[in-house]
């Protein structure tokens, strides 16, 4: 069972997290506002946690004015694909590993 859980990726644990790489991957980009109306959180919780995946290179920010708005879109990168893609791998063996 140890085994299993070494894999899981301490970044990835939190509920708003999961959410937010689960849809940077099936989106190429998403701004704030998306992503905050899709998983239902509030400015000071999504930008804590958005934080914490650019800190760890899972996402990557793209700050620019549209007009006179600033516009901030956010992305999952390479690393934080295969990160998120190993992290659900061992969430899947770990379920296979308990029946």
């Amino acid at each position: 069972m140890k085994e299993l859980l070494l894999n899981i990726n301490k970044a990835f644990e939190s509920k708003a997290r999961l959410g937010i790489m689960s849809v940077l991957m099936v989106n190429e980009q998403l701004d704030f506002n998306s992503l905050k109306e899709l998983l239902d959180l509030t400015d000071g919780n999504l930008a804590s946690h958005l934080k914490a995946l650019e800190e760890g290179e899972y996402i990557a920010v793209n700050k620019q004015f549209v007009g006179r708005k600033p516009n901030t879109t956010y992305r999952a990168t390479d690393i934080g694909k295969k990160a998120f893609e190993a992290h659900l791998h061992a969430l899947e063996m770990l379920i296979k590993g308990n029946r």
